[in-house]
């Protein structure tokens, strides 16, 4: 830790970043100074030393001059479901309010601010018949998907990541100038931005293609927990000849008794299998009849959608809820995995962890990018991320869990992972994080961060040192 990382400022400090930005700036003891510094992830909570709430991409230049001027580490917070650290002592940057979407849709083009929400770009896009490789949560940041990869439950396996589609990027560097970024220019910096997260500056616009999608088939197919072994190990065999048209996936779920948790799953444990298909409805029912022939399904939810509702066959929280999360990609999933996994999660399991989600990759997600990217994990052929939530005061216990998971799955296990998949607790070190990349991306990673960041400004992330 650096001392500036534990800097006070005063008012008096702060006067002149008060002029230059037309946004907020609140300070420690300023009334709305926790609104503006509130994550999705209530377990991440964040304690800068001042907080500026971007309007402009002028508000996050006067932001970074300001950190710069005094060496301050500078946090980016769009929607907070990913962060990393406390922000102590740091220069906050609050994206939320840049959060504009257009589309031309004669280009297939979307140009969003730096802290546009998924469900907004799925909304606009649809007007025109089109779809991003968006995730599996409307509220997650368009940005940062992108940035760590984006391997889409839907999309992906057809058209590969999301990063793999990203035209241009506006940016605030550490020295605070605004960089247009392409293939064709600052191409070193547009290669190290597509996986390499917020190492490298503020995104302030994203501009990314769409695809002519407006509708899809899909949704779930929910079973009794005493049905696990059986559904698990059918599906295991059954989802690795899935034409890339189609994508599935297998959550292990005890949800609590939210409001917009089914009254029929409501603190059970249940097996949930996801599923979508871009082909017709006739062909995805004939290729999932074995799987809906294993159980009597509690819950059959898979029906024809329009896209701008894919967030909606996914389980995932609409509101801040705490969460603890762990994750590990798989170079494969025999039917010993199977058994360790359904000893941990099963429905003779003594475990807290309310969801666990098991996806298979392949497809487009193996196929390197025409514009060559720095995202790891590409060689993975599934992917497992565990979530302890809803209840801070069992955190140790999670992750203690959390740990046996992944520990359970070291057989099966590679070291390169995907970072959008990275929880706080992952990637702390540079040794770690050269592991996750890869020694030889990881280096050019740190030389380029070394060009742009030679202070390490922005190191309140998953943190790329200068090399």
């Amino acid at each position: 830790m650096n001392a500036s990382d534990t800097a006070v400022l005063s008012h008096a400090e702060t006067a002149g970043l008060v002029k230059r930005v037309a946004g907020l700036v609140l300070m420690p003891d300023d009334p709305d100074f926790q609104t503006e510094c509130a994550t999705f992830n209530l377990m991440t909570p964040l304690h800068p030393a001042v907080a500026v709430g971007a309007i402009c991409a002028a508000d996050v230049q006067a932001a970074v001059r300001f950190a710069a001027g005094r060496e301050l580490p500078i946090a980016v917070l769009a929607t907070g479901h990913q962060m990393v650290g406390s922000a102590k002592g740091a220069v906050l940057i609050n994206m939320s309010r840049m959060n504009a979407v257009h589309i031309n849709p004669a280009r297939h083009l979307a140009r969003v601010e730096g802290g546009a929400r998924w469900q907004q770009v799925l909304d606009r896009a649809d007007k025109f018949g089109l779809a991003p490789v968006s995730g599996t949560s409307p509220t997650v940041g368009v940005v940062g998907y992108h940035l760590g990869g984006g391997a889409s439950p839907i999309l992906g396996r057809t058209h590969g990541y999301a990063s793999d589609h990203i035209q241009a990027i506006e940016i605030v560097t550490a020295d605070g100038e605004l960089r247009q970024v392409t293939p064709l220019s600052n191409s070193d910096l547009f290669w190290a931005l597509r996986g390499g997260k917020g190492n490298f500056g503020v995104v302030t616009a994203l501009e990314f293609t769409l695809f002519p999608i407006r509708r899809f088939y899909g949704g779930g197919l929910f079973f009794a927990g005493e049905h696990a072994g059986q559904v698990l190990h059918r599906w295991r065999e059954w989802v690795v000849n899935l034409p890339r048209e189609m994508s599935s996936s297998m959550a292990f779920l005890r949800l609590p008794p939210l409001p917009d948790v089914p009254e029929l799953l409501r603190d059970k444990f249940v097996m949930h299998m996801r599923f979508s298909s871009l082909r017709s409805p006739a062909e995805a029912d004939g290729v999932l009849a074995p799987m809906r022939a294993i159980a009597p399904a509690l819950l059959d939810t898979i029906a024809e959608l329009p896209y701008r509702d894919a967030g909606s066959m996914f389980t995932e929280p609409r509101a801040p809820v705490p969460w603890v999360e762990r994750s590990v990609m798989l170079r494969s999933f025999p039917s010993e995995a199977a058994d360790a996994l359904l000893a941990l999660l099963g429905p003779n399991a003594h475990t807290d962890l309310s969801f666990a989600v098991l996806r298979p990759l392949g497809g487009a997600l193996e196929r390197l990018p025409v514009v060559p990217d720095a995202v790891p994990g590409r060689t993975a052929r599934w992917s497992l991320l565990g979530v302890g939530g809803s209840h801070p005061d069992l955190a140790l216990a999670f992750e203690k869990q959390l740990t046996t998971l992944i520990d359970a799955m070291a057989p099966w296990a590679q070291d390169e992972t995907a970072p959008n998949l990275l929880s706080p607790q992952q990637g702390t070190t540079s040794e770690e994080l050269r592991a996750i990349y890869g020694a030889e991306r990881y280096a050019r990673l740190a030389a380029i961060k070394k060009q742009y960041d030679p202070l390490n400004l922005f190191r309140v992330n998953h943190n790329i040192t200068p090399a």
